[in-house]
């Protein structure tokens, strides 16, 4: 390649697009769409002709053609519900329009599946609409990558077919391919799509970047990671489509409580009919008057009250890095009152270094500093802990070589035990490893308090049982733990709770740091010492958010209210325990999300207030006074279109960003 595609760029190029691109259903490209609109045609053709005077034939077919383009949709999704014993409304409203144009009331019947299937279209499209925000961000990652042989050759390959090791080159302008990180080149990227960065950013070697994001100026040799399914685009939408699927339980009550409503609102709307004319009323007056109430009294717009605003809280929260994973959860999120943090990947980045090298005199000949980090690296690396890849990073950076090692174990909250040139060599937390009865543990407790002290994480190194050094390893607070710590303070009214396997020193310094006091620091943590302490907090009634990223976080987080891990560093345990996945390690996502959830429960309320008006005002004036049969359409399936729209306000991204200023 030549070198100079590889310079470092002056300045960022002109972004060709912030947005992602907008994948939006057309409205006639959904059945339901179509057939309402050629009922409404057939029925503003037969209407005029029947209000001027026209012979019956001329308008009668027109009407019975709208019955059938407007109706035989939801007709027949009526009767196959019917036929699992389930009573449909969409059943009721065809009967009740039936049995208008039985009793002469043509029109009005024509007038009732005309707005109906014009709801169903609606409500169709606001669905699509919904989904078409989060599978937009499909059509953000390129079709096509360049990626390059052994030989420097360049080859086009569907990015599909790009799989992980493999080096892809990413031009000036194009979008990148594939999730991977940078080899060579240097560049600034417009993350804005994928991460909500105002600004575009540098990347150069070592760097992450994802597919889908926009390069700048320079060009970049991308070595991919993650293959096209687990792509930060793909897992959003794929775990939101999988939300989408579930049902939360406000809505799981709703649809309980929907049949023996229906069932009642049939009975009620025989004893409307035959009380009357029991009682001498005509039959055409009576009949009218108990369709009239089948069609106000269904519960259409309470069965829509809960899920659009759920689910459009789901989609609006994924594109901006929050994988939520079911309608339950975003139900959930909003009623945590009590929160319990992870330290090392959580409160901070989750990418510690290796800052001091203690080695401890030995009866023999000791060990030098590199000696020790290599021994420890060779044992450590087959784990995945955070600190773990630290000791190995440290060995790498050295260019020290890493040992074979067999018989490893890992003990979450412990350490690890290996085989290492055949000697044993335990790596882990002091306070476990180190007995205290002899000179040498001793002296390595006294060395890692010393290290603890300084604010770091002391790790012992053990050689066939004997301390023979003590590693400080350090990591950095993230930029917007304090501010997140306060945001869930205030959310919750209490004080978020420090949970953490890490030495009391440490983590206390670090609560200081991020505001949390001292009585809600618990460190030295086993894993179920964690679900201990998130059990006790919830025995006090408290429903309890946990927020972790490795294994030892995964039982707590199974545990609690509602769980959710950091997807950066997240280990896979961690990710599939939680509810919901933070894709980009932004941590002050955490309480825009429990905000933006109590907003959809708001909206749920609202939705059911409406509807609960609606339906009670229009059945009390069928009852007591005359209700004209449009009007009582008009009312009923105008109130559930509103439940409809009201729900789907919380797709754009002003919901986002006004939740994100509540907690602030």
């Amino acid at each position: 390649m030549p070198s100079d595609l590889l310079q470092r760029p002056e300045r960022a190029a002109p972004a060709a697009s912030r947005t992602a691109p907008k994948r939006r259903t057309r409205v006639f490209a959904l059945a339901e769409a179509r057939w309402a609109a050629a009922a409404l045609v057939l029925f503003l053709i037969a209407l005029p002709l029947q209000l001027t005077g026209a012979p019956a034939w001329a308008w009668g077919p027109l009407y019975a053609a709208a019955y059938v383009t407007g109706g035989w949709e939801p007709a027949w999704a009526g009767l196959t519900a019917l036929r699992e014993k389930t009573l449909d409304v969409d059943l009721l409203m065809i009967v009740a329009a039936i049995g208008a144009a039985m009793i002469g009331q043509v029109m009005d019947g024509a007038l009732l599946i005309v707005i109906f299937a014009t709801s169903g279209a609606l409500e169709a499209l606001a669905t699509a609409r919904t989904q078409d925000a989060v599978r937009g961000l499909l059509d953000l990652a390129p079709a096509t990558a360049t990626r390059l042989a052994d030989d420097g050759s360049e080859e086009s390959v569907a990015t599909e077919d790009v799989v992980i090791g493999d080096v892809i080159l990413v031009r000036p302008g194009e979008r990148v391919g594939a999730d991977g990180r940078v080899l060579e080149g240097a560049s600034e990227v417009d993350q804005a799509t994928i991460t909500g960065e105002p600004l575009p950013v540098a990347k150069e070697t070592g760097d992450e970047v994802f597919a889908g994001t926009l390069n700048g100026t320079g060009a970049l040799r991308v070595k991919v990671e993650r293959d096209a399914s687990d792509s930060v685009i793909a897992r959003i939408v794929a775990m939101v489509e999988e939300a989408s699927e579930t049902k939360a339980p406000t809505q799981l009550f709703i649809e309980k409580v929907e049949q023996r409503y229906s069932l009642g609102m049939v009975f009620a709307t025989l004893a409307v009919f035959a009380v009357p004319l029991a009682f001498g009323a005509d039959l055409a007056g009576s009949l009218l008057r108990a369709m009239t109430f089948m069609i106000v009294a269904s519960p259409c717009a309470v069965v829509l009250a809960t899920m659009p605003p759920l689910l459009s809280a789901i989609a609006n929260a994924g594109r901006h890095g929050v994988l939520v994973k079911s309608a339950v959860v975003m139900e959930r999120l909003g009623q945590v009152d009590a929160v319990a943090l992870d330290k090392t990947g959580t409160l901070t980045e989750g990418t510690p270094r290796v800052t001091d090298i203690r080695t401890l005199p030995l009866e023999g000949p000791g060990l030098d500093k590199d000696t020790l980090l290599a021994l420890a690296a060779a044992a450590e690396h087959p784990s995945e802990h955070p600190l773990a890849r630290a000791v190995v990073d440290a060995a790498r950076t050295r260019g020290l070589a890493i040992a074979d090692m067999r018989d490893f174990t890992s003990t979450p909250g412990v350490g690890v035990t290996a085989t290492v040139n055949g000697h044993t060599v335990a790596v882990g937390a002091p306070a476990r490893l180190l007995d205290g009865n002899d000179t040498g543990s001793a002296r390595a407790a006294e060395v890692a308090a010393d290290l603890e002290d300084g604010g770091r994480t002391a790790v012992v190194v053990l050689r066939d049982g004997s301390p023979v050094g003590v590693l400080g390893i350090a990591d950095r607070l993230r930029p917007d733990a304090a501010a997140t710590v306060a945001a869930l303070t205030t959310l919750t009214g209490n004080t978020p709770m420090l949970v953490t396997g890490d030495n009391p020193r440490a983590a206390a310094r670090l609560a200081a740091e991020v505001g949390i006091t001292g009585d809600e620091v618990h460190a030295g943590l086993l894993p179920q010492d964690k679900v201990e302490a998130v059990r006790r907090l919830e025995a006090r009634g408290r429903k309890v958010l946990v927020i972790g990223d490795g294994v030892n976080d995964a039982p707590a987080l199974a545990a609690a209210h509602t769980g959710i891990a950091m997807g950066h560093a997240g280990s896979d345990l961690a990710l599939e325990t939680a509810d919901a996945v933070i894709v980009r390690d932004e941590l002050a996502t955490v309480p825009t999300v429990v905000s933006l959830s109590r907003a959809a429960r708001r909206l749920v309320v609202q939705n059911l207030v409406i509807a609960a008006v609606f339906i009670s005002g229009l059945v009390i004036w069928d009852l007591v006074g005359h209700l004209p049969l449009p009007l009582g359409v008009l009312g009923h399936e105008g109130s559930t279109v509103i439940v409809g729209l009201n729900g789907l306000r919380l797709l754009r991204d002003t919901a986002w960003n006004r939740a994100a200023k509540n907690v602030r």
